[in-house]
Protein backbone atom coordinates (compact mmCIF):
# COMPACT_ATOMS: atom_id res chain seq x y z
CA UNK A 1 0.00 0.00 0.00
CA UNK A 2 1.01 3.59 -0.10
CA UNK A 3 2.20 5.45 2.98
CA UNK A 4 3.54 8.13 1.71
CA UNK A 5 0.43 10.32 2.36
CA UNK A 6 -0.08 11.63 5.86
CA UNK A 7 -4.05 11.06 5.46
CA UNK A 8 -3.72 7.40 4.10
CA UNK A 9 -1.78 6.94 7.57
CA UNK A 10 -4.07 8.70 10.08
CA UNK A 11 -6.75 6.01 8.77
CA UNK A 12 -5.20 3.08 9.43
CA UNK A 13 -6.47 0.70 12.26
CA UNK A 14 -3.72 0.20 14.63
CA UNK A 15 -2.58 -3.69 14.40
CA UNK A 16 0.42 -5.47 15.46
CA UNK A 17 1.54 -6.29 11.83
CA UNK A 18 3.03 -3.63 10.05
CA UNK A 19 1.37 -1.63 7.29
CA UNK A 20 3.81 -2.91 4.17
CA UNK A 21 4.84 -0.54 1.66
CA UNK A 22 7.39 -1.51 -1.08
CA UNK A 23 10.12 0.33 -1.92
CA UNK A 24 11.92 -1.92 -4.52
CA UNK A 25 12.50 -5.39 -5.02
CA UNK A 26 13.34 -7.01 -1.86
CA UNK A 27 13.22 -3.59 0.49
CA UNK A 28 10.36 -2.47 2.12
CA UNK A 29 9.03 0.04 4.06
CA UNK A 30 6.35 -0.77 7.40
CA UNK A 31 4.30 1.47 9.35
CA UNK A 32 2.69 0.53 12.64
CA UNK A 33 -0.21 3.11 13.63
CA UNK A 34 -0.46 4.41 17.19
CA UNK A 35 -2.79 2.90 19.61
CA UNK A 36 -2.74 6.42 21.68
CA UNK A 37 -2.54 9.69 20.45
CA UNK A 38 0.67 9.83 18.72
CA UNK A 39 2.96 9.22 15.85
CA UNK A 40 3.13 5.68 14.47
CA UNK A 41 6.45 3.79 14.37
CA UNK A 42 8.34 2.73 11.45
CA UNK A 43 10.16 -0.33 10.23
CA UNK A 44 12.32 -1.51 7.59
CA UNK A 45 12.07 -4.86 5.98
CA UNK A 46 15.11 -6.07 3.95
CA UNK A 47 16.26 -9.12 1.83
CA UNK A 48 19.91 -10.92 2.49
CA UNK A 49 20.39 -12.55 -0.54
CA UNK A 50 23.40 -13.99 1.33
CA UNK A 51 21.25 -15.64 4.09
CA UNK A 52 18.21 -15.86 1.84
CA UNK A 53 15.70 -14.39 4.53
CA UNK A 54 14.10 -10.84 5.37
CA UNK A 55 15.90 -8.72 7.88
CA UNK A 56 14.07 -6.39 10.12
CA UNK A 57 14.98 -2.93 11.88
CA UNK A 58 12.78 -0.38 14.22
CA UNK A 59 13.27 2.76 12.58
CA UNK A 60 11.78 4.95 15.48
CA UNK A 61 8.62 7.17 14.88
CA UNK A 62 10.21 10.37 13.21
CA UNK A 63 7.91 12.52 15.81
CA UNK A 64 10.67 15.66 15.69
CA UNK A 65 9.51 15.93 11.77
CA UNK A 66 6.38 17.70 10.91
CA UNK A 67 3.81 14.36 9.47
CA UNK A 68 4.55 15.27 6.07
CA UNK A 69 8.60 14.96 6.13
CA UNK A 70 8.06 11.46 7.96
CA UNK A 71 7.70 9.38 5.13
CA UNK A 72 10.92 10.80 3.52
CA UNK A 73 12.93 10.05 6.43
CA UNK A 74 11.85 6.45 6.74
CA UNK A 75 11.76 5.62 3.39
CA UNK A 76 15.67 7.15 3.26
CA UNK A 77 16.66 4.61 6.44
CA UNK A 78 15.27 1.91 5.21
CA UNK A 79 16.88 1.86 2.21
CA UNK A 80 19.96 2.45 3.94
CA UNK A 81 19.61 -0.47 5.90
CA UNK A 82 19.20 -2.45 2.75
CA UNK A 83 22.14 -1.23 1.01
CA UNK A 84 24.39 -1.92 4.18
CA UNK A 85 22.91 -5.70 3.58
CA UNK A 86 23.04 -5.84 -0.07
CA UNK A 87 26.77 -4.57 0.21
CA UNK A 88 27.46 -7.59 2.75
CA UNK A 89 26.59 -6.13 6.08
CA UNK A 90 25.42 -7.88 8.96
CA UNK A 91 21.97 -7.23 10.69
CA UNK A 92 22.74 -7.08 14.30
CA UNK A 93 20.10 -7.45 16.87
CA UNK A 94 21.00 -3.30 17.98
CA UNK A 95 19.38 -1.56 20.28
CA UNK A 96 17.46 0.68 18.08
CA UNK A 97 15.39 2.94 20.28
CA UNK A 98 14.98 4.61 23.71
CA UNK A 99 12.99 1.86 24.85
CA UNK A 100 15.18 -0.93 23.47
CA UNK A 101 17.88 0.41 25.73
CA UNK A 102 16.00 0.39 28.61
CA UNK A 103 14.64 -2.99 28.38
CA UNK A 104 18.23 -4.07 27.46
CA UNK A 105 19.23 -2.16 30.98
CA UNK A 106 16.14 -3.34 33.27
CA UNK A 107 17.16 -7.31 32.48
CA UNK A 108 19.82 -6.63 34.82
CA UNK A 109 18.38 -3.95 36.74
CA UNK A 110 14.77 -5.02 37.93
CA UNK A 111 14.50 -1.65 40.24
CA UNK A 112 14.42 0.31 36.88
CA UNK A 113 11.89 -1.59 35.68
CA UNK A 114 9.37 0.08 37.34
CA UNK A 115 10.20 3.45 36.73
CA UNK A 116 10.85 2.84 32.98
CA UNK A 117 7.13 1.24 32.87
CA UNK A 118 5.68 4.49 34.81
CA UNK A 119 7.93 6.87 32.75
CA UNK A 120 9.55 6.08 29.96
CA UNK A 121 7.50 3.22 27.73
CA UNK A 122 4.22 5.55 27.24
CA UNK A 123 6.22 8.53 26.67
CA UNK A 124 7.05 9.75 23.05
CA UNK A 125 10.86 9.59 23.95
CA UNK A 126 10.19 5.57 24.07
CA UNK A 127 9.94 5.13 19.96
CA UNK A 128 12.86 7.36 19.10
CA UNK A 129 16.23 6.05 17.76
CA UNK A 130 18.97 6.27 19.66
CA UNK A 131 21.31 8.27 17.00
CA UNK A 132 18.23 10.73 16.66
CA UNK A 133 18.46 11.25 20.21
CA UNK A 134 18.91 14.96 21.01
CA UNK A 135 18.91 17.07 24.51
CA UNK A 136 15.64 19.15 22.90
CA UNK A 137 14.38 15.37 23.68
CA UNK A 138 15.46 14.79 26.94
CA UNK A 139 14.45 18.35 28.29
CA UNK A 140 10.47 17.61 26.91
CA UNK A 141 10.79 14.53 28.83
CA UNK A 142 12.65 16.21 31.82
CA UNK A 143 9.89 18.39 31.83
CA UNK A 144 6.84 15.93 31.82
CA UNK A 145 8.81 14.00 34.73
CA UNK A 146 8.85 17.15 36.77
CA UNK A 147 4.94 18.17 36.26
CA UNK A 148 3.88 14.03 36.87
CA UNK A 149 2.20 14.01 40.42
CA UNK A 150 3.74 10.92 42.44
CA UNK A 151 0.96 8.41 43.68
CA UNK A 152 0.46 8.45 47.64
CA UNK A 153 -2.09 6.08 47.74
CA UNK A 154 -5.21 4.92 46.24
CA UNK A 155 -8.51 4.73 48.39
CA UNK A 156 -11.11 2.22 48.43
CA UNK A 157 -13.82 4.11 46.39
CA UNK A 158 -10.58 4.35 43.45
CA UNK A 159 -9.41 7.89 44.06
CA UNK A 160 -6.05 8.36 43.49
CA UNK A 161 -4.08 10.58 46.10
CA UNK A 162 -0.94 12.73 44.59
CA UNK A 163 1.86 15.01 45.69
CA UNK A 164 4.08 17.05 43.98
CA UNK A 165 7.12 14.62 42.79
CA UNK A 166 10.06 15.26 45.15
CA UNK A 167 13.56 16.53 43.97
CA UNK A 168 14.71 13.24 44.76
CA UNK A 169 12.13 11.15 43.06
CA UNK A 170 13.38 12.85 40.37
CA UNK A 171 16.60 12.29 40.37
CA UNK A 172 15.96 8.46 40.87
CA UNK A 173 13.67 8.31 38.02
CA UNK A 174 15.96 10.12 35.67
CA UNK A 175 19.21 8.39 36.69
CA UNK A 176 17.94 5.31 35.65
CA UNK A 177 16.79 6.47 31.86
CA UNK A 178 20.47 8.04 31.98
CA UNK A 179 22.07 5.25 32.63
CA UNK A 180 20.70 2.86 30.50
CA UNK A 181 21.09 5.39 27.43
CA UNK A 182 25.00 5.86 28.35
CA UNK A 183 25.36 1.78 27.89
CA UNK A 184 24.33 2.55 24.65
CA UNK A 185 25.41 6.49 23.90
CA UNK A 186 28.21 8.26 23.84
CA UNK A 187 27.34 11.85 25.97
CA UNK A 188 27.15 14.89 22.70
CA UNK A 189 29.36 17.62 23.16
CA UNK A 190 28.57 20.05 25.89
CA UNK A 191 25.79 22.72 25.23
CA UNK A 192 25.18 21.06 21.88
CA UNK A 193 21.61 19.98 20.77
CA UNK A 194 23.79 16.46 20.51
CA UNK A 195 24.20 16.67 24.34
CA UNK A 196 21.34 14.18 25.13
CA UNK A 197 22.91 14.01 28.26
CA UNK A 198 22.64 17.32 29.68
CA UNK A 199 18.99 17.42 30.76
CA UNK A 200 19.44 14.69 32.86
CA UNK A 201 21.61 15.84 35.30
CA UNK A 202 20.80 15.23 38.89
CA UNK A 203 19.57 18.19 41.05
CA UNK A 204 22.01 18.81 43.76
CA UNK A 205 21.20 18.89 47.63
CA UNK A 206 17.88 17.10 46.61
CA UNK A 207 18.37 14.11 48.84
CA UNK A 208 17.69 14.45 52.45
CA UNK A 209 17.75 12.71 55.51
CA UNK A 210 14.69 10.30 56.45
CA UNK A 211 13.95 12.28 59.19
CA UNK A 212 10.72 10.69 60.85
CA UNK A 213 12.05 7.74 63.23
CA UNK A 214 9.48 5.22 65.14
CA UNK A 215 11.13 4.13 68.04
CA UNK A 216 10.40 0.89 69.16
CA UNK A 217 7.45 1.22 71.41
CA UNK A 218 5.65 3.41 68.23
CA UNK A 219 6.17 0.32 65.60
CA UNK A 220 4.75 -1.93 67.96
CA UNK A 221 1.87 0.23 68.48
CA UNK A 222 1.50 0.67 64.86
CA UNK A 223 1.81 -3.16 64.58
CA UNK A 224 -1.24 -3.49 67.12
CA UNK A 225 -3.48 -1.29 64.95
CA UNK A 226 -3.53 -3.38 62.08
CA UNK A 227 -5.71 -5.63 60.56
CA UNK A 228 -5.25 -9.35 60.37
CA UNK A 229 -4.48 -9.20 57.02
CA UNK A 230 -1.60 -6.47 56.63
CA UNK A 231 -0.20 -7.61 60.38
CA UNK A 232 2.51 -10.28 59.55
CA UNK A 233 4.15 -7.92 56.38
CA UNK A 234 4.23 -4.61 58.27
CA UNK A 235 5.68 -6.62 61.20
CA UNK A 236 8.24 -8.21 58.76
CA UNK A 237 8.63 -4.70 57.64
CA UNK A 238 9.27 -3.20 61.36
CA UNK A 239 11.84 -6.16 61.76
CA UNK A 240 14.21 -6.21 58.89
CA UNK A 241 15.63 -3.49 56.77
CA UNK A 242 14.22 -4.50 53.67
CA UNK A 243 12.45 -2.16 50.98
CA UNK A 244 8.90 -2.57 50.59
CA UNK A 245 9.33 -3.77 47.42
CA UNK A 246 11.70 -6.47 47.75
CA UNK A 247 10.29 -7.85 50.98
CA UNK A 248 6.57 -8.20 48.94
CA UNK A 249 8.82 -10.13 46.45
CA UNK A 250 9.54 -12.76 49.00
CA UNK A 251 8.63 -16.55 48.11
CA UNK A 252 8.02 -19.08 50.37
CA UNK A 253 10.91 -21.20 48.82
CA UNK A 254 13.66 -18.00 50.18
CA UNK A 255 12.80 -18.88 53.76
CA UNK A 256 15.24 -21.31 54.73
CA UNK A 257 14.20 -22.70 58.39
CA UNK A 258 16.86 -24.95 59.13
CA UNK A 259 19.78 -21.99 59.15
CA UNK A 260 17.71 -19.17 59.40
CA UNK A 261 18.84 -18.19 56.01
CA UNK A 262 16.46 -15.88 53.94
CA UNK A 263 17.56 -14.74 50.19
CA UNK A 264 16.20 -11.87 48.83
CA UNK A 265 16.42 -12.13 45.25
CA UNK A 266 14.32 -8.56 43.67
CA UNK A 267 15.64 -5.45 45.25
CA UNK A 268 17.43 -2.04 43.74
CA UNK A 269 20.75 -3.62 42.79
CA UNK A 270 18.90 -6.82 41.10
CA UNK A 271 21.65 -9.07 42.92
CA UNK A 272 20.08 -11.96 45.01
CA UNK A 273 21.57 -11.56 48.93
CA UNK A 274 21.31 -14.24 51.90
CA UNK A 275 21.21 -12.90 55.23
CA UNK A 276 20.78 -14.74 58.69
CA UNK A 277 17.49 -13.24 60.55
CA UNK A 278 17.17 -13.34 64.19
CA UNK A 279 15.50 -15.92 66.06
CA UNK A 280 12.04 -13.71 66.89
CA UNK A 281 11.94 -12.90 62.85
CA UNK A 282 13.04 -16.71 62.06
CA UNK A 283 9.19 -17.44 63.59
CA UNK A 284 7.11 -15.09 61.58
CA UNK A 285 8.64 -16.48 58.18
CA UNK A 286 8.55 -20.06 59.53
CA UNK A 287 4.51 -19.40 60.21
CA UNK A 288 3.92 -17.32 56.75
CA UNK A 289 6.09 -20.29 54.86
CA UNK A 290 4.00 -22.77 56.04
CA UNK A 291 1.59 -24.82 53.82
CA UNK A 292 3.14 -22.53 50.83
CA UNK A 293 4.55 -23.76 47.32
CA UNK A 294 7.97 -22.06 47.05
CA UNK A 295 7.14 -20.12 44.39
CA UNK A 296 3.94 -18.86 46.72
CA UNK A 297 4.32 -14.89 48.32
CA UNK A 298 6.00 -15.66 51.17
CA UNK A 299 3.44 -12.48 52.48
CA UNK A 300 0.20 -12.57 51.05
CA UNK A 301 -3.10 -11.10 51.17
CA UNK A 302 -6.78 -12.34 51.85
CA UNK A 303 -6.85 -12.48 48.19
CA UNK A 304 -3.86 -14.41 47.47
CA UNK A 305 -1.63 -11.67 45.83
CA UNK A 306 1.17 -10.09 46.76
CA UNK A 307 1.42 -6.92 48.64
CA UNK A 308 2.31 -3.60 46.49
CA UNK A 309 2.75 0.07 47.04
CA UNK A 310 -1.18 0.91 46.26
CA UNK A 311 -2.33 -1.96 48.86
CA UNK A 312 0.22 -1.21 51.87
CA UNK A 313 0.01 2.61 52.36
CA UNK A 314 -3.64 2.41 52.62
CA UNK A 315 -3.03 0.05 56.16
CA UNK A 316 -0.51 1.59 57.29
CA UNK A 317 -1.64 5.59 57.13
CA UNK A 318 -5.17 4.00 59.08
CA UNK A 319 -2.83 2.08 61.92
CA UNK A 320 -0.85 5.18 61.95
CA UNK A 321 -4.01 7.36 63.02
CA UNK A 322 -5.32 5.12 65.18
CA UNK A 323 -2.71 4.79 67.33
CA UNK A 324 -2.26 8.48 67.02
CA UNK A 325 1.26 8.62 65.18
CA UNK A 326 2.55 11.10 62.79
CA UNK A 327 0.50 11.44 59.83
CA UNK A 328 3.95 10.90 57.62
CA UNK A 329 4.61 7.39 58.63
CA UNK A 330 4.85 5.05 55.52
CA UNK A 331 6.09 1.88 54.55
CA UNK A 332 9.72 3.19 53.85
CA UNK A 333 10.17 5.39 57.62
CA UNK A 334 10.22 1.50 59.20
CA UNK A 335 12.89 0.84 57.08
CA UNK A 336 14.28 4.10 57.81
CA UNK A 337 13.68 3.24 61.60
CA UNK A 338 15.33 -0.62 61.86
CA UNK A 339 18.39 0.92 59.82
CA UNK A 340 18.72 3.36 62.53
CA UNK A 341 18.28 0.97 65.26
CA UNK A 342 21.17 -1.25 63.67
CA UNK A 343 23.30 1.69 63.59
CA UNK A 344 22.61 3.11 66.86
CA UNK A 345 23.48 -0.40 68.62
CA UNK A 346 26.46 -0.46 67.01
CA UNK A 347 26.84 -2.52 64.15
CA UNK A 348 29.50 -2.15 61.45
CA UNK A 349 28.23 0.01 58.74
CA UNK A 350 29.45 -2.34 56.28
CA UNK A 351 27.33 -4.81 57.93
CA UNK A 352 24.31 -2.64 57.95
CA UNK A 353 24.83 -1.61 54.44
CA UNK A 354 25.34 -5.17 53.08
CA UNK A 355 22.16 -6.64 54.93
CA UNK A 356 19.98 -3.21 53.52
CA UNK A 357 21.46 -3.64 50.01
CA UNK A 358 22.72 0.07 50.43
CA UNK A 359 26.74 1.43 50.22
CA UNK A 360 28.48 2.35 53.24
CA UNK A 361 28.43 6.00 51.69
CA UNK A 362 24.68 5.96 51.96
CA UNK A 363 24.57 5.21 55.28
CA UNK A 364 26.84 7.09 56.67
CA UNK A 365 25.22 9.92 54.61
CA UNK A 366 22.13 9.34 56.29
CA UNK A 367 22.49 7.97 59.40
CA UNK A 368 26.40 9.44 60.01
CA UNK A 369 24.76 11.86 62.94
CA UNK A 370 23.12 8.80 65.37
CA UNK A 371 25.07 7.58 68.60
CA UNK A 372 27.30 4.21 68.02
CA UNK A 373 27.34 3.96 71.28
CA UNK A 374 23.99 2.62 72.38
CA UNK A 375 24.21 0.15 74.65
CA UNK A 376 22.31 -3.09 73.56
CA UNK A 377 22.95 -4.12 70.32
CA UNK A 378 20.02 -3.80 67.44
CA UNK A 379 19.33 -7.14 66.52
CA UNK A 380 18.43 -7.65 70.04
CA UNK A 381 15.59 -5.17 70.10
CA UNK A 382 13.54 -5.71 67.22
CA UNK A 383 11.35 -8.53 68.21
CA UNK A 384 8.11 -6.79 68.65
Amino acid sequence: MDLSKVKDREALSPRREPYWHRLRPGCFLGYRASVREGAGTWIARAYAEDARKYHLKALGDFGTLPSSERFAAAKRDAEAFYDHLEAGGEARPETETVKDACEAYAKDNPEAEGRFTRHVYSDPIANIALPKLRRRHTKEWRARLDEKPALVSRAKGGEQRTRARSKSSINRDQAALRAALGRHLAPGAPNSEAAWQEPLKPIKNATGRRTLYLAHDQRKKLVDALPAEAEPFIRALCLLPLRPGAMAALSAGDWERRTRELTIGKDKTGKPRRIIVPQSVAALLTEQAKGKLPGGPLFMRANGKRWDKETWNDPIAAAATEAKLPARVTAYTLRHSVITDLVNGGLALLTVAQISDTSVEMIERHYGHLDKAAAEKALARLAL
